[in-house]
């Protein structure tokens, strides 16, 4: 059966009168709604990385939201989080949430997500692909003295198809001013068959670097081709290793290959 995570838009709650009375607020970019004084004031993703998930490994990063309430934050009650531009998700929320305590009304709480690639195909009803880019963060948070407040889009980060690159060189062992050949293959992660699929038509950068340095310098960018396949010729001037590095899309996570050196008569 095909899942879909809806964002939360449109709640209504009726207003009592009185000091238990819910309010509504517009938050600034973001929907919000609940009982009392207590507020989301900030939330940061995986601790501002980005989230990489690949074809079989399960992976699981923290979601970590700041509440503050004039009683203390007590916890998360609620958290979900999904694709901003379609709607759909793939995470699952475990266990409880558990919190640090700032200050007499400020507590950091975090919450845990889980992704099992092998649920990823059936979260979409067209291309399971689509929904890695950006995604937000919902949640419910609760006070000490029952206070609760709902807010919509309190984080946003990207979930990115996991990438693989390779390098090969022929001949690894030429005369000085020799031409040698790079190849290598990128490819990314497809959610739909939880294989790894070529990628083409994208730019990566062909990288050397000289024995004896600390850092790879870009050569020249290739473009690839069918199947995710490169390849280029270039002129051996020094010892050293040559990669390919890939910077990465908004849904692609950028790699780079292991190098393979070239060595001179």
């Amino acid at each position: 059966m095909r899942h879909r995570t809806r964002p939360a838009h449109g709640r209504t709650l009726a207003v009592a009168g009185g000091a238990a009375a819910l309010v509504l607020l517009a938050a600034t970019g973001a929907h919000a709604e609940g009982k009392g004084d207590v507020r989301v004031t900030d939330a940061v993703v995986n601790a501002g990385r980005n989230i990489i998930i690949g074809t079989s490994r399960t992976i699981s990063f923290p979601i970590a939201v700041t509440i503050k309430d004039n009683s203390g934050a007590k916890k998360i009650t609620d958290l979900s989080t999904f694709n901003r531009a379609n709607g759909y998700g793939f995470t699952t929320w475990y266990g409880d949430s558990f919190c640090v305590k700032k200050s007499a009304t400020t507590s950091v709480c975090t919450g845990t997500m889980r992704v099992d690639p092998g649920s990823i195909p059936d979260s979409d009803d067209i291309d399971s692909n689509r929904v890695a880019g950006v995604w937000q963060v919902n949640a419910t948070v609760k006070a000490n003295d029952g206070d609760y407040w709902i807010s919509d889009d309190i984080a946003r980060y990207k979930v990115k198809r996991a990438s693989t690159l390779t390098t090969v060189i022929k001949p690894e062992k030429v005369a000085k001013g020799a031409k040698v050949a790079v190849t290598g293959k990128l490819s990314r992660a497809d959610w739909e068959t939880l294989k790894y699929k070529g990628f083409t038509g994208q730019s990566v950068q062909l990288q050397f670097k000289k024995n004896g340095a600390t850092r790879y310098t870009t050569v020249k960018t290739v473009k690839t081709g069918s199947a995710g396949k490169l390849g280029t010729k270039v002129t051996a001037t020094a010892a050293g290793s040559w990669r390919w590095y890939f910077p990465g899309t908004t849904t692609t996570a950028r790699v780079a290959s292991a190098g393979d050196a070239v060595t001179l008569k």
